[in-house]
C-alpha cells in the first residue's frame, strides 16, 4: 500500500504551529466586528473577524498574519503575540495558552500569579512596616507591600515585565543607587542567577531574561562569563533610600515550596531592621507610602 502524506508523523514544531493556527482561527471567528468598533456591513459572510481586520487591529502585515493562521514556519515575537492577544480580546487563560503554543515567554502576563494566594497578600500587608515581597526563582517580583514598593525604587511606576530584581539590579539607575556595595551585590546576583538557571536552561522565559540582561548590561555580560555560582543565604545589608536615608537590614528568604528543594521555587523576601534607628526609618517610609496612596486615591476620585 502506498504511503500518503497524512501517514507521515509530524514533528513537535509542526504540531505546535497547527495548534496555534487552529486556536487563532477559533478566537478570530468568535469576535464580532462590533466588539472591536468595526462596522459589520451587509455582505459579510465570515463568522467573526476577517484576517485583514485582525492584522489591522494588531498592526501587523496581512500576509504575515495569514501565514500564521496557515501554520507556516515563520518567526513570531512576543510583542506581536501580545498585540494579537489584545486584538482578539483574549482573557488570561487564553493568553497563557497562546504563548504556550508559540513557545514564547509572555512579556506582560495578565492577572495575579497563581503562586500569590490571598493569604500571602495578607501576610505581606501584616509585615508592614518591614519591606517584603514574593519572588520566583527567576527573580520576578510577583507581589509586594507598600514599604517594599518604595524601598529601592518606585516599583508601581514600572511595567510589570520590568519588575524583576535581576533587570533592576543591572539596568535601573534608582535601584542601583540604593545598593551600598553595588559591585559586590551585582557579582553575587549574577552568580545566584546562574545557579538558579541550571534547572531551567531550555525554558523560553529564562532564555528571554538572559538575552535581555546580556543585551542591556555590559556589567552583567562580564560577570556572566565568570561562570560563578553561589547559594542563597540570609545576610545583613546596607540600603540607601532616597527618602529616609541609610537602612541597616537583614535580608531574609522564606521558601514557600519546600517540596521543590531547600533553596528553589518561590520565596518571601523580607528586610527586618537590624537596629532601632532603621526601625524608625522603615516606619517613616511606610507612612510616606500610605500618604502617597491616599493622595493618589483622592486624585483618582476627583477625576
Amino acid at each position: 500500500m502506498r504511503r500518503t502524506d497524512t501517514d507521515t508523523p509530524r514533528s513537535e514544531p509542526d504540531v505546535r504551529r497547527a495548534e496555534l493556527a487552529a486556536f487563532l482561527r477559533s478566537r478570530r471567528e468568535r469576535i464580532s466586528p462590533e466588539q472591536v468598533g468595526l462596522v459589520r456591513g451587509r455582505r459579510r459572510r465570515t463568522p467573526g473577524l476577517r484576517r485583514e481586520e485582525v492584522a489591522q487591529l494588531a498592526a501587523v502585515g496581512v500576509t504575515w498574519y495569514t501565514w500564521l493562521e496557515q501554520a507556516r514556519d515563520i518567526q513570531v515575537s512576543p510583542q506581536v503575540l501580545d498585540a494579537i492577544a489584545r486584538a482578539l480580546k483574549m482573557d488570561r487563560v487564553e493568553r497563557t495558552h497562546l504563548f504556550a503554543l508559540a513557545g514564547t515567554p509572555d512579556p506582560a502576563p495578565n492577572g495575579p500569579c497563581p503562586t500569590v494566594t490571598p493569604a500571602y497578600q495578607q501576610l505581606l500587608r501584616q509585615l508592614e512596616p518591614i519591606p517584603a515581597c514574593i519572588q520566583n526563582s527567576r527573580y520576578d517580583i510577583l507581589a509586594y507591600n507598600r514599604s517594599y514598593a518604595r524601598l529601592l525604587c518606585d516599583l508601581d511606576a514600572l511595567p510589570r515585565e520590568d519588575r524583576n530584581c535581576m533587570l533592576l539590579a543591572f539596568t535601573n539607575d534608582e535601584w542601583r543607587a540604593s545598593i551600598d556595595d553595588l559591585p559586590k551585590t551585582s557579582r553575587a546576583m549574577a552568580a545566584k542567577f546562574r545557579a538558579s538557571m541550571a534547572g531551567h536552561l531550555a525554558e523560553p522565559a529564562w532564555k528571554a531574561l538572559l538575552k535581555r540582561l546580556e543585551s542591556e548590561s555590559a556589567e552583567f555580560r562580564e560577570l556572566w562569563e565568570r561562570h560563578e555560582v553561589v547559594e542563597h543565604t540570609s545576610h545583613t545589608k546596607l540600603l540607601r533610600n532616597a527618602e529616609v536615608g541609610l537602612l541597616h537590614v537583614e535580608h531574609v528568604n522564606l521558601w514557600l515550596s519546600p517540596g521543590n528543594g531547600a533553596t528553589t521555587g518561590p520565596r518571601l523576601v523580607s528586610y527586618p531592621p537590624v537596629d532601632a534607628e532603621t526601625r524608625v526609618r522603615l516606619e517613616r517610609l511606610h507612612a510616606l507610602a500610605e500618604a502617597s496612596d491616599e493622595a493618589s486615591g483622592e486624585a483618582s476620585a476627583a477625576a
